[in-house]
């Protein structure tokens, strides 16, 4: 692999202005296709195989256009201090705002408070749940605007107005965030190289992979389902990768002319011996989200696919237009300095400078086991609270407190009870049934006696006769733990008197299918962390033909997915420094966070250590000492990877302050899952165990050595290949700048 990337980069290098114009080719082509072939972008999702996904299935089938998928509003009315709704002054103001709701686009229902009696005992607090004839991403600007004007009517008229579901709901995203990141990186990248040509070239390419990658997900959207915060999900972790990978490469680079070889020459060997690493990489990102198909939730498959597209899309741009614009930047990578910073010509320098990667591992070096014991018995100790993990999905009742969907949820709370911002449904099938009205009757008589049901309305058959709809309000609110256990309750109990009278008893509704999603995420975990520790341990044993090297690597990874859960638990449900982070409001950890966590971090975990324990493993194959072997190599990597993992940190920090749910606790995770791999795990308990393992650390059987391929991304073959290259090849000679 390593000879063939030489060839690819001295070939990009050569006819860069052929390179140059296929990329700017492909981005047109897919641009255009963004501009023509786009769809609006749902947070629909599925979950095959759960109760509460084939009981919505089912009521689709038994009830048409009842517009089970249509997107909701509940309109919240409060009266003034002293006043009631019911005074005909106030009545009279809730009903001109439902007369304007009526007539607003795409409403498909309009019910009266003081017809269906969601009225407070008091009198004070009153809803409407307002049905739409289309799913919340086909509401029109209109429909949401009328909503809004709606509300305001009732406001500028004394009442409180509050508007909560999803047509509530903001369908923009945060957009702007990326921004800052970008422009960390861009002074990490200036202070690590000195140079604003060689600082701007991983942007760059950056850029351009997720402008490619944005507008291929963004064509896409016109032909599947994509989630809301996929493409910035997408956008996140391509912008990341793509500035590291080419980071990467370009150091190599300045390395190389720094060594006194021409441009194409130093080209090819970059992309040849970096640019190996690069795609090792790069295909453990990929293989481990688009692994995530494993756990079967549609929306999490297209997540992960979305992502591994922009990864390996950054992977293709670092080997290929990456040489192409060194071609044109030839030797004013090393040049450019910026005033007021040492220039260093060569980040990768093995001269024997004390440098300070160089101190760092020389004490880790000498003091090993001090070392090791106080850094596992830090991560240990930030994982302590992963103890408290729980999952689920936000509801309302976790907006920002001055939200009005927040508002709207603790009014409804407040007069009604937690239980009504989350009811359940439950489905009675009686197809089967002699007597449907009765099997149905006899479902409702035992939902009344369950603990922790507040509220069973009579069921509503469709125009068969043969499926009733029961609406079940519980005790406490949708995200709580005694609701999911009322769930289990229904389906147990309930179920069983259901089958007595030959129907077919299931529960569904948000609630519930945020439940079963939750347990489905919940349920996969372990399983797909093993698979990915034991798929890390292969590639690994791959990569550097041994066995504690990946062992080692392994648990590290574990060590660092427990720091992170521990340290998101502590931040999202302990409300650990919210207020410096701009966090409003506790709760649950996201469902698929942890899993989708577990996909990318892997991947970003081996690139340190690819990066950090192959230059480890080189001088160690040359003939250094084990000990020196990891003084050198951590010298060798120790600036570029701190400059990358700080880059990263920066990138997905940045979306922290986008201000939703989800992206705020990826970016989080996901830069300090990174700080604490790259500087806890790769640069501090990597050497140290190296340290103590010795010459152990390379340890293969013969046996196995002889049946494992060689990936070679150390760049061995590519040596072999520069010093004796086959006859019917000439000799390369250094290509002119």
């Amino acid at each position: 692999m390593a000879t063939f990337l030489y060839r690819l980069g001295r070939f990009s290098y050569r006819r860069r202005r052929l390179v140059g114009a296929i990329w700017l080719a492909l981005l047109a082509l897919f641009g255009v296709g963004a501009a023509t072939l786009s769809g609006p972008t749902s947070d629909t999702f599925s979950i095959p195989g759960t109760e509460s996904q084939q009981a919505f299935d089912l009521l689709e089938e038994r009830f048409p256009g009842g517009n089970t998928d249509g997107a909701t509003a509940r309109v919240v009315f409060a009266a003034p201090d002293g006043e009631t709704l019911t005074d005909p002054q106030n009545q009279a103001v809730v009903s001109d705002v439902l007369a304007e709701l009526t007539t607003a686009p795409q409403v498909a229902d309009v019910p009266d408070p003081f017809q269906v009696g969601t009225v407070s005992e008091d009198g004070r607090i009153a809803f409407s749940q307002v049905t739409y004839s289309v799913p919340f991403f086909d509401l029109t600007d209109e429909a949401r605007e009328a909503l809004t004007e709606a509300a305001d009517v009732g406001r500028d008229a004394g009442l409180t107005v509050e508007l909560g579901g999803e047509a509530a709901m903001s369908n923009e995203e945060p957009a702007g965030t990326e921004i800052i990141g970008i422009g960390v990186a861009a002074v990490v990248l200036i202070i690590t190289f000195g140079s604003l040509i060689a600082a701007g070239l991983p942007l760059l390419t950056a850029i351009l992979g997720i402008a490619v990658g944005m507008s291929a997900i963004t064509a896409a959207s016109g032909f599947m389902d994509i989630g809301s915060s996929t493409p910035t999900l997408a956008l996140m972790l391509g912008l990341a990768v793509g500035i590291d990978y080419a980071l990467f490469i370009v150091s190599r680079y300045r390395h190389e002319l720094a060594e006194g070889r021409a441009g194409e020459e130093a080209a090819g060997r970059a992309v040849g011996t970096a640019g190996s690493a690069v795609v090792f990489a790069g295909l453990t990102v990929m293989i481990a989200l688009a692994g995530l198909f494993v756990v079967d939730i549609p929306m999490l498959t297209e997540m992960g696919l979305a992502a591994a597209l922009t990864v390996g899309i950054a992977v293709i741009i670092a080997l290929s237009l990456l040489p192409a614009l060194l071609g044109f930047a030839k030797h004013r990578v090393l040049g450019g300095r910026i005033p007021g910073l040492r220039r260093t010509r060569d980040p990768e320098a093995s001269d024997g400078r004390r440098t300070l990667g160089r101190r760092w591992a020389e004490l880790i070096t000498r003091r090993p086991i001090p070392v090791l014991v106080i850094a596992g018995a830090a991560m240990l100790a930030l994982a302590a609270p992963l103890t408290d993990l729980r999952l689920g999905l936000p509801d309302e009742g976790s907006s920002p407190p001055d939200s009005t969907q927040r508002q709207a949820y603790d009014l409804t709370v407040e007069g009604f009870g937690a239980g009504f911002n989350g009811p359940l449904t439950v489905v009675v099938d009686a197809a089967g049934s002699s007597d449907p009205q009765a099997a149905a009757d006899e479902v409702v008589t035992s939902l009344q006696g369950l603990d922790g049901v507040v509220n069973v309305t009579p069921p509503a058959f469709n125009e068969a006769g043969d499926t009733a709809i029961v609406n079940v309000v519980p005790q406490y609110g949708p995200g709580s733990a005694e609701t999911e256990d009322l769930v289990g309750d229904i389906r147990d109990q309930v179920g069983d008197v259901g089958e007595v009278t030959g129907a077919e008893v299931s529960v569904t509704g948000n609630t519930a299918i945020n439940i079963d999603f939750s347990e489905r995420m919940a349920e996969a975990l372990l399983p797909y962390l093993a698979l990915v520790v034991g798929l890390s341990f292969v590639l690994l044993m791959l990569v550097f033909r041994s066995l504690l090297v990946p062992l080692k690597a392994a648990l590290g990874f574990l060590l660092t997915m427990g720091a992170t859960f521990g340290a998101i638990v502590a931040v999202f449900q302990w409300g650990w420094f919210n207020g410096l982070l701009g966090i409003e409001q506790t709760g649950p950890i996201i469902s698929m966070l942890p899993i989708f966590l577990i996909g990318v971090v892997f991947g970003l975990a081996m690139d340190y250590q690819v990066f950090l324990v192959t230059r480890m493993r080189e001088e160690h194959v040359h003939g250094a000492s084990p000990t020196d072997a990891v003084v050198v190599g951590f010298q060798h990597g120790a600036r570029v990877v701190a400059a990358a993992a700080v880059i990263m940190i920066s990138v997905f920090a940045a979306f922290i302050f986008g201000g939703e749910d989800v992206i705020m606790q990826v970016g989080l995770a996901l830069a300090a899952a990174v700080a604490f791999d790259a500087f806890v795990v790769r640069m501090t308990i990597v050497p140290a165990v190296m340290t103590l393992l010795g010459s152990r650390a390379w340890f293969l059987p013969r046996w196995l050595d002889r049946i494992l391929p060689n990936v070679d991304v150390e760049g061995e073959k590519l040596t072999q290949y520069l010093e004796d290259p086959p006859e019917r090849e000439p000799r390369l000679e250094p290509a002119k700048s």
